[in-house]
């Protein structure tokens, strides 16, 4: 184990998180009423020019009169590069409640931008006299972002997690693409040419290098990475295809551009009932083994060891805060 000792960021349910255009106000009663563990009220993509200053409005009006429950509560702001981000920042905080949990920052490109929102949201709690400290989740979107996500990662104590923006890194890479999120056709292999047999062609995933490059970072300094949007809602099976290859890389939670994904989404990223009785067999016959001084044992025609025990305390403890959650 490294001397450096990662201190993870603040514990949350974020198997789905629910995007909601704030500009539409009659999804947010909707919204508050899901089974999302995190939703997000958007005044950046979701929302035309024309309609910002409204959308802040509306926002601003849910935070204090919805009732959310225990749900992690976030609001993405429009991005630094332009005027409406500081006004979003400064109204939303200083005229909100305190429900609001996090904001996230959209196409973050370097560690500066995260210090300049930090810079002033601490401003905005310490004139406000606020206890409550707002966390950061800032969305990889950009090739600039991707390959500073290192540093972004470590940018802030705020920070609590990365998602990646999967259309907007298309474009920013200038990928041959324009699906938001999922397979593409074009990107697979061929099997070698043998005589008297078809060749197979295989698919693969795009995306597999910079979802697994952002899982890194994020662990790498204790926060949770979460896999962005699939476009097509009416794809069911796709989506679960993608959530699933997420999770496989490291990722405890994926975004719900409608609420027929929240369910998909839960039931991805939450282990089953043979998973968790699994993680704690492990856990007794490793507590059996330590007793007996062996540092490892079989268990149902398979090795576990001590790396096992950390393996199964990450199921159990899921399992766990998901019963807490309700």
């Amino acid at each position: 184990m490294s001397f450096t000792i990662i201190e993870p960021a603040t514990a949350r349910l974020n198997r789905s998180e629910l995007a909601v255009p704030g500009s539409n106000p009659k999804l947010f009663e909707k919204a508050a009423q899901s089974q999302a563990d995190v939703v997000f009220l958007d005044l950046e993509d979701a929302v035309a020019p024309d309609d910002k200053v409204q959308a802040r409005k509306n926002v601003i009006e849910a935070i204090n009169d919805i009732d959310w429950g225990a749900k992690t509560l976030s609001v993405r702001i429009n991005g630094l590069d332009t005027h409406y981000m500081y006004r979003d920042v400064v109204d939303i905080l200083e005229q909100t409640s305190g429900r609001l949990d996090v904001i996230m920052i959209p196409k973050v490109g370097t560690a500066a931008d995260v210090y300049a929102v930090d810079m002033l949201v601490t401003q905005i709690e310490d004139a406000m006299k606020l206890s409550k400290r707002i966390g950061f989740e800032h969305i990889i979107e950009t090739a600039l972002g991707m390959a500073n996500v290192d540093e972004i990662a470590a940018a802030s104590k705020r920070n609590e997690s990365l998602h990646f923006g999967v259309a907007d890194y298309a474009a920013s890479t200038k990928a041959r693409t324009t699906v938001i999120g999922g397979p593409n056709a074009l990107y697979g292999v061929l099997t070698d040419m043998e005589e008297g047999r078809e060749r197979d062609y295989h698919w693969g995933d795009m995306w597999h290098y910079a979802v697994s490059r952002m899982v890194v970072a994020a662990r790498a300094n204790g926060l949770r990475p979460i896999d962005g949007p699939f476009g097509d809602f009416s794809d069911p099976d796709g989506f679960k295809a993608q959530a699933n290859r997420a999770a496989c890389l490291g990722c405890e939670g994926k975004w719900a551009i409608h609420p027929s994904q929240i369910a998909l989404a839960n039931e991805v990223n939450s282990p089953s009932e043979a998973e968790i009785d699994r993680a704690q067999r492990i856990l007794v016959a490793m507590a059996q083994a330590q007793k007996e001084g062996k540092g490892a044992v079989a268990l149902d025609g398979r090795l576990i060891d001590i790396a096992s025990i950390k393996q199964a305390e990450v199921m159990v403890k899921k399992a766990e805060q998901i019963l807490a959650a309700g």
